[in-house]
This record gives C-alpha cells, sequence and structure tokens, in this order.
C-alpha cells in the first residue's frame, strides 16, 4: 500500500455538503458516505481533524439581514456547526471510529471543550477530532475556524471539500460556461481576485503560516483518499506568489 502524503490534515466541510440535494438540514446518506471517506484515510494512518460549517441549518448573516443582531445569528451559526459536528461523531462512531467533538463555546454536557493539547493527543492517539462552535466569536467564518486551528494543531493541509464544485474557477462555473478551473494557486491570488475560496480572514492566516490548502469536490468517493496521498484533483493553492 502506497503510504499518505500528509500526516495531519484537517477537513473542512460545508454545512451545506451535508444537506444533499435537498439543501437544508441533514442527509443520512451523505454524513454516512462522509464518515466512511473520513474512515478509509483515518485507517491509512492519517490523523484526521474536521471542521463543518452550519450553513444547512442556519447562516449568521441570513440573520443579520433580516434585521437580528449580527453576533446573535453568528452564536446561532454556531450551534448548528455544534448539531452537525454530533452527527457525523455519531456516523463515524457507528462505523468504528473512535471520535471526538471538541466545542469553542463551553457545553460539557455534548462535548470537550477545545484544548489545544488535548486535541493533538487525541490526533496523537488516532482519534477524529471534530472542531465545532467556530473560533467562539462572532464576525469569524468556519474558514477561518479551519485556517486557525491547522496552524494551532500543525496540520500540513486543509482539505477543503466542496459541495458540487470541483476546484476555485475563474467566474462561477454554474453560471458562466466560460469559467476556466485553476490547477493550482497562491494566497495573494485569491484574495487580490477576490477568488470565492475561503474569506480573506481565512487566507491572509494560511498564507502567514505557510499552509497550504487542497480545494475539491466531496460529491465524487474517495476524492477526499485521493488528496491525501497527494494526486493531482481539484486546485491547490499556497505560497504568497
Amino acid at each position: 500500500m502506497s503510504i499518505p502524503k500528509y500526516k495531519r490534515v484537517v477537513l473542512k466541510l460545508s454545512g451545506e455538503a451535508l444537506a444533499g440535494e435537498q439543501g437544508f438540514g441533514l442527509s443520512p446518506s451523505i454524513i454516512k458516505n462522509v464518515a466512511e471517506d473520513v474512515k478509509e484515510i483515518a485507517e491509512l494512518g492519517v490523523e484526521v481533524a474536521v471542521v463543518v460549517g452550519g450553513g444547512n441549518i442556519w447562516r449568521g448573516k441570513v440573520g443579520s439581514e433580516m434585521g437580528m443582531d449580527r453576533a446573535s445569528a453568528d452564536y446561532m451559526g454556531m450551534l448548528a456547526t455544534v448539531m452537525n459536528s454530533l452527527a457525523l461523531q455519531d456516523s463515524l462512531e457507528q462505523i468504528g471510529i473512535e471520535t471526538r467533538v471538541q466545542t469553542s463555546i463551553d457545553m460539557r454536557q455534548v462535548a470537550e471543550p477545545y484544548i489545544r493539547r488535548r486535541a493533538i493527543r487525541h490526533l496523537e492517539k488516532k482519534r477524529v477530532v471534530i472542531f465545532a462552535a467556530g473560533t467562539g466569536n462572532p464576525y469569524f467564518s468556519t474558514d477561518t475556524t479551519a485556517a486557525l486551528r491547522a496552524a494551532e494543531i500543525e496540520a500540513e493541509v486543509i482539505l477543503m471539500a466542496k459541495n458540487n464544485v470541483d476546484g476555485v474557477y475563474t467566474a462561477d462555473p454554474k453560471t458562466d460556461a466560460n469559467a476556466v478551473k485553476y490547477d493550482e494557486l497562491s494566497y495573494l491570488e485569491v484574495i487580490k481576485e477576490g477568488l470565492a475560496v475561503m474569506d480573506s480572514t481565512a487566507s491572509s492566516l494560511c498564507m502567514d503560516n505557510d499552509i497550504p490548502l487542497i480545494v475539491f469536490s466531496i460529491s465524487e468517493d474517495g476524492n477526499i483518499k485521493r488528496a491525501v496521498m497527494g494526486e493531482s484533483i481539484g486546485t491547490m493553492v499556497r505560497g504568497k506568489g
């Protein structure tokens, strides 16, 4: 068996990816497929941390547009990520993968508090760790959470699994037939060109800490393993360019 290219990774999942075609809530079949893909790389000895969004349940931006206080709306979004994280934990443990959920907001009845050293110890023991509740602060996205946690646990790469998009394009491929896919980009290019990869805070954090990012589609089974093994899939973002 070939050796994985990366030993410790952060897998970033959008909440929408867990909703499937219904676009809202949780799709049991999708969560099961994601769990199977995570199990596949965990059994190769890869240390896996996961950050899940909450957009399938609640978006802070939508609440803000409704006139809700932005901080309150964002905290609701953080709670949505906890729900997704617990669902993914349950699916992983049903197939024999020991998993821990750590939250940035203290809720000890349902999950551990986020403690960096404890998270690293879980990873060293080959447990999957799911980071929930964002950074614990409003105004920060789960993309920023993924970048921050990747830096803290010294992950080698962030795997950004997208729903129905297989990389980074010059424009939205769903609306622009002339959109061209990038094979490789620098973080500086992402920021300068305003590409919808991750927000500027997350991009800057990754650039400053030299953390590469692979953007790929989660719709195709086995893509997470391909990314971990170093196969050329999706779009690689790294460096300052």
